[in-house]
């Protein structure tokens, strides 16, 4: 467990740590206000269009081959980043970042899901591979800052020796995997057709901020990805063995909770984006004590998820789900009301939005699990992680545009964060309130 925790970890901590070099990084780089997203959107793009091809690889020929690879990936990403000589070099290298996180991602919640059960030991798993993420993002984020003070090329040079670190304790502590039982076809066109249209999805919403972006551009690629969705869905309904199979998506929970998974992406992970912009262009703090303003999220984000655990167990899915929406929901409609002038000013509501999100961010990556035979927790475990992906790279691409709309930016922003938030309770009562028993893979998947 615990080198499943250091992988959420270095995935957290490159979340943050990239976000508090952004001013830095635009402003020796030259990218614009609005392009300089794309340091985060490149990573989200890879990450998003690729996670559903290696969940299904993840469960087709192992959770340790496809866990290795993407550290890999990752690792090569990192150096590049720190020696990219101009803006398409640095974008190549987050893309190459979120290649790797796109493999490691559902490699290691399908290992947390099938080496658990359901229940107690599986909800302590994935508050522990949670409050991990929440740890890196906390250390990301004050790492970041004194890092940045030396160079934005270090926070990417940070992720080199905890990469090898990784890599060299999964090949020592992964058991091999098993091989197959059976013979498995790969579905080809599916894994094309699926991944095209993420990306291309992705790639359209994200260019939907930038003020030079034709219509015609955006039509265009709205319909490809429709186009290509539809083409995805045709094959994976006649393949005998689909990327992702009709029965994932015919089972409820899982339903529910991708919808819910997706708004929390729209709303409530935008906002580190946002306080980095704020923080740093508006109230002109420094990389370091942005850094450390970063300590209060971060921190009450992993107070959410070690709470988390408990009332999991006692109050169930659903309610922790909706109570947690609410609290973030809150949290960012008292920043826009006690005014943004100041830290000190947004503290309450920063806090209460991270004991928010904290309290989600586990429990909705397990009711995406919950009930589904650990054969296809790989895909199942992709599938989410590539619903919060596209949720993100949707909110990104609408607070970005807000923001530099005007003086009223931010509190428009945060109003509508704190509203989308909301709208995330409703799939919530379609998730069962309590964890049922585990199936047998045989039997199929519980309606």
């Amino acid at each position: 467990m615990g080198l499943l925790g250091l992988s959420s970890l270095i995935t957290g901590l490159d979340f943050t740590i990239v976000y508090v070099a952004l001013p830095d990084v635009q402003r020796e780089l030259a990218f614009t206000g609005g392009q300089v997203q794309w340091v985060v959107t490149a990573y989200a793009l890879a990450f998003g269009g690729f996670l559903l091809l290696f969940g299904r690889l993840s469960d087709l020929i192992g959770r340790r081959r496809v866990f290795l690879f993407g550290m890999l990936l990752f690792l090569a990403g990192s150096l590049t980043g720190a020696f990219a000589p101009g803006p398409a070099i640095l974008l190549g290298s987050r893309a190459l970042q979120g290649l790797g996180a796109a493999a490691l991602f559902p490699a290691t919640l399908a290992l947390v899901a099938s080496t658990f059960p359901e229940g107690r030991p599986r909800s302590r798993a994935m508050t522990i591979w949670a409050a991990s993420g929440a740890s890196g993002l906390s250390v990301g984020a004050l790492a970041g800052g004194i890092l940045t003070e030396m160079s934005w090329r270090a926070v990417f040079a940070v992720n080199v020796p905890l990469a090898v670190i990784a890599f060299a304790g999964g090949l020592a502590v992964f058991s091999r995997d098993p091989s197959r039982t059976r013979s498995s076809g790969f579905d080809l066109m599916g894994a094309c057709t699926g991944t095209a249209a993420a990306t291309l999805l992705v790639l359209t919403i994200t260019s939907a901020s930038e003020p030079a972006t034709s219509r015609t551009w955006l039509l265009a690629g709205a319909a490809g990805a429709l186009l290509l969705a539809l083409l995805f869905v045709r094959t994976e309904t006649k393949t005998r063995d689909p990327l992702l199979p009709p029965s994932l998506l015919a089972h409820r929970p899982l339903r529910a909770a991708l919808v819910l998974i997706a708004i929390f992406g729209i709303s409530l992970q935008s906002i580190p984006y946002v306080l980095t912009i704020h923080l740093r262009t508006s109230l002109g703090l420094t990389a370091l004590e942005t850094g450390l303003a970063f300590l209060l999220p971060t921190g009450a984000i992993t107070l959410g998820n070690i709470a988390g655990e408990q009332l999991l167990l006692r109050f169930g899915l659903r309610t922790v789900l909706i109570s947690g929406l609410i609290g973030g929901a809150v949290g960012t409609g008292l920043m826009t009301a006690s005014g943004t002038a100041s830290v000190v000013a947004i503290a309450p509501g920063v806090l209460l939005a991270g004991l928010g999100m904290g309290l989600v961010f586990p429990a909705m990556f397990t009711a995406a699990t919950t009930g589904v035979p650990a054969e296809h927790s790989g895909v199942a475990s992709a599938t989410a992680s590539s619903a919060l992906q596209i949720g993100t790279a949707i909110g990104l691409a609408i607070v970005t545009w807000l923001l530099y709309t005007g003086p009223d930016g931010l509190v428009a922003t945060l109003a509508i964060i704190s509203g989308v938030a909301l709208l995330g309770t409703a799939p919530a009562f379609f998730i069962p309130s309590r964890t049922p028993r585990p199936r047998d893979p045989a039997r199929g998947l519980p309606k």
